[in-house]
């Protein structure tokens, strides 16, 4: 399993506004009737479900905060292309669940990102065992064909993350 994690990925001033955001009631919160795949029975279906936020998709911006909360992102990160952006607020739960094993896109040989908004006791797991704790203003990049999932939290209001799929340069190294 080859993931990078990056602590403190942004200047923590862009980073406390990016939080205040997408933490605030400013954004428009979309609700998922599950979180994978609607037939998912690993789950009670009354825990398979998510509120989301599309910032890009299909090869367009979808979101007037795709600027404020993305940009900064992406400076640092320097795709040579997008494919999907959208952020993810899954609300507490009293136990934590574990939810379906996925890639983010089928048929997508790039990089996936999860930036993580808020500390909580959520994980990311992949398919091998590893798991990411949720930190805020943490960056965990991985290949977008590594399965993986996340949990739902149980010490805070919600857990809430963007996840980027995009391609990188590639570079000739001859």
């Amino acid at each position: 399993m080859t993931c990078e994690v990056y602590d403190n990925f942004l200047d923590q001033e862009v980073f406390s506004n990016i939080q205040r955001l997408m933490l605030s009631a400013d954004i428009p919160w979309f609700m998922n009737m599950h979180i994978v795949k609607p037939d998912y029975k690993e789950i009670d279906d009354l825990y398979n479900y998510q509120f989301t936020h599309v910032f890009y998709r299909n090869h367009a911006h979808c979101s007037e905060f795709f600027s404020d909360c993305i940009d900064p992102l992406f400076f640092k990160i320097n795709p040579s292309a997008i494919i999907r952006v959208k952020a993810n607020l899954i609300p507490r739960t009293h136990e934590t669940i574990t939810h379906q094993m996925h890639v983010d896109v089928d048929h997508f040989k790039g990089k996936t990102a999860i930036f993580y908004i808020n500390t909580n006791n959520g994980k990311t797991i992949f398919e091998d065992g590893t798991e990411i704790d949720s930190v805020e203003n943490r960056l965990v990049v991985f290949d977008s064909n590594m399965l993986h999932t996340g949990t739902t939290c149980t010490d805070t209001r919600a857990r809430c993350l963007i996840n980027l799929n995009y391609y990188t340069w590639n570079v000739d190294e001859t």
